[in-house]
């Protein structure tokens, strides 16, 4: 297995086709740590190792805030910088003492980047996101900072994360129109099932030619096809493994379980038998063959085994019918698009 290589976005960058995603690196849930440093150094190693150059983080991820950032600095002090491409994010409360600690203010933004990068241990990133959009913050003043850290040589290209169609639509003009850097990568949650409809937000990343990379991209682990259903008129009502995220999040049904969801996933199940691949790699190959816009999928894992499986995505080919039908099992025999709960 080695994977491909593909532009990112408009940008001269070429990224592997799917994005290691670290938000489980050093975070602590009931107490225990979902993936301790060595497990994470084995990951990154294995990741690396099968082609992987697009490591993703946050400045919030692991407990406390900053060690997944710390560990992959560790884990790079003895490679090449310059092989891999590095993103993190900005925006969510880091210091709850520091009334100026969170948001997308000049302040916090510029606070945050020097701790990313000493963490890190590099002198720049590649890839710096929003994680949210700041309603207290005039996103001139956040434009105009993060336009800054790319002429001073910190970052390389600028990211947003989760957001409504329109504001992301207002940055890219404010940008236009006082000559900043511009968002160029994009970050939402999207997925076969996903019950909201992003197609507009989808329709101006490919229309500006943005690359699109999505977390959750397996909904939770819903597209594993590990879960069964429960109640054929509830929804949410699931039959998971033990330790699953659906016995462990109590967000999962909010996102995840849906009645689009089990169609979207009754579909991705019959492919993955013709295609001979599992779920998981034909639920990432159909985000990896969205139409109308360059999408790298953001993938994490527990196991080097698990990563292998998500990997082997790259190794999945999908006709244009399965692509289609996948996508068609969203909506019902009269074109109706199936709901959240209906």
């Amino acid at each position: 297995m080695s994977l491909d290589y593909r532009r990112l976005g408009s940008t001269g960058t070429k990224v592997s086709e799917l994005c290691f995603g670290t938000w489980r690196f050093g975070r602590e849930t009931d107490g225990v740590v979902e993936t301790t440093k060595g497990e994470a150094h084995e990951l990154l190693d294995a990741f690396v190792d099968r082609g992987g150059n697009f490591i993703d983080t946050a400045n919030v991820y692991g407990d406390p805030n900053g060690r997944s950032e710390s560990w992959i600095g560790d884990w790079l002090a003895d490679r090449d910088r310059s092989d891999y491409v590095l993103a993190s994010k900005v925006y969510f409360g880091f210091d709850p003492d520091n009334p100026n600690g969170s948001g997308l203010s000049r302040t916090h933004v510029r606070n945050q980047i020097e701790g990313t990068l000493d963490r890190l241990g590099t002198d720049y990133l590649d890839l710096y996101y929003i994680h949210r959009w700041d309603e207290e913050t005039p996103i001139e003043e956040t434009l105009a900072t993060l336009d800054r850290l790319v002429e001073e040589g910190k970052v390389n290209y600028l990211g947003a994360s989760t957001m409504a169609a329109w504001q992301l639509t207002k940055a890219l003009w404010k940008s236009d129109v006082h000559d900043w850097e511009r968002f160029e990568v994009t970050q939402p949650l999207f997925h076969a099932g996903y019950y909201e409809d992003i197609k507009e937000y989808l329709d101006v990343c490919g229309d500006q030619e943005l690359a699109v990379c999505p977390y959750s991209p397996l909904a939770g682990g819903f597209l594993t096809g590990k879960y069964e259903r429960a109640d054929p008129d509830d929804p949410t009502q699931v039959i998971a493994p033990d330790g699953s995220r659906a016995s462990i999040d109590e967000r999962f049904d909010e996102f995840y379980l849906s009645e689009r969801g089990w169609h979207v996933l009754d579909a991705v199940r019959e492919v993955a038998e013709e295609v001979d691949a599992s779920p998981a790699q034909v639920a990432l190959r159909w985000l990896m063959d969205y139409p109308d816009a360059t999408v790298v999928p953001i993938v994490g894992a527990r196991t080097v085994d698990q990563l292998d499986e998500n990997l082997g995505a790259a190794d999945v080919d999908l006709s244009t019918a399965q692509w289609d039908r996948i996508f068609e099992a969203r909506y019902d025999e009269e074109g109706r698009r199936w709901g959240h709960r209906d």
